[in-house]
């Protein structure tokens, strides 16, 4: 119980002030959702302050920040200056899908990752060794906009083996063709994520694989017989869950963040399109609820994160 008041506090902490520092730059920002009204000679000036005393924007900004930052905690985000709909249930609509594909990808990262870190560091200088090295830079190197494009024109315009786009191609009737069509959409958006992650890990688990394989405990294990699947599981494994678990959970706004540059690529209705269009039409409640969701996610896979490493090891220090 106390472990939990105590991660519940450090979230509500981390999202006051990642709040502030989101409401201070939003602010900051050039131009406004009313910039273009108050060019308009057919808005009144009464019209826009009407307007602006509506959504709040009338008072000191300390007043709108502590204003929201209350309403926040009610999980009332406010309304959409662009559709007029509640902040949440624009949210709320296209959340899902995104939170589908990244954990989905999040899954295979760590899958593939350690199947691929793990015999490349116990097969050194293999050609499968040589192969996963160059897998890996090719990976951290690509950015992940560009290969999209590239599978695009390759997969889905030369060879029309996927969509380009979308999500479905029939309708929801609850068939299994409609969830198959459904994944069959999915599959370049979750590859590229998939690729582009991990680059970084294979090496850093290969690295750490590498040094597990040096330790004294191996040699003794070696000494008492014990074949390869019994070191893994008993050895290398255990050493490598919390490090790699870790990073995991410190790369989770990364994957989440490249949301934005996937979805507009492919225009899947999820949470990055829906900034992207936010921020091109200067529709601030909405950027900056996104902003927070995306925090509170974040804030919460960590914290899943350390709950799992305590279970794995009971001797975790949580800070």
């Amino acid at each position: 119980m106390n472990l939990f008041l105590k991660k519940l506090l450090y979230i509500i902490v981390m999202l006051f002030i990642i709040s502030l520092i989101s409401f201070i730059a939003i602010n900051l920002a050039p131009n406004s959702f009313f910039a273009s009204g108050e060019l308009n000679p057919n808005i009144t000036p009464e019209a826009i302050e009407q307007l602006k005393a509506i959504y709040g924007l009338d008072k000191p900004l300390y007043i709108q920040f502590f204003s929201w930052f209350y309403s926040i905690l009610h999980f009332d985000f406010g309304i959409s200056f662009s559709s007029g709909a509640t902040v949440k249930e624009e949210i709320l609509s296209r959340i899902p899908i995104t939170l589908t594909i990244n954990i989905i990808s999040m899954v295979l990262i760590f899958i593939i990752s350690l199947y691929f870190g793990i015999k490349s560091a116990m097969s050194q200088n293999s050609f499968f060794d040589k192969f996963t090295k160059q897998l890996s830079l090719l990976s951290f190197s690509m950015p992940s906009f560009y290969l999209a494009l590239v599978l695009v024109l390759i997969f889905s315009i030369k060879f029309e083996l996927f969509p380009i786009a979308g999500l479905h191609n029939v309708t929801n009737d609850g068939s299994f063709t409609y969830y198959l069509d459904f994944a069959w959409h999915l599959v370049l958006p979750i590859f590229i994520i998939v690729f582009g992650g991990i680059g970084s890990l294979i090496l850093y688990i290969r690295a750490l694989t590498i040094e597990i394989l040096k330790s004294d405990y191996i040699f003794f294990a070696h000494a008492r017989g014990l074949n390869k699947k019994q070191i893994l599981r008993y050895y290398i494994l255990p050493n490598l869950y919390p490090p790699v678990i870790t990073l995991l959970g410190l790369s989770l706004p990364a994957v989440v963040g490249g949301s934005v540059i996937l979805e507009t690529i492919f225009s899947i209705d999820g949470m990055g399109l829906l900034f992207y269009q936010s921020a091109l039409s200067h529709d601030y409640p909405v950027i900056m609820g996104i902003l927070i969701i995306g925090a509170f996610l974040t804030l919460i896979g960590n914290m899943f994160a350390d709950l799992v490493l305590l279970k794995l090891n009971p001797n975790y220090n949580e800070k």
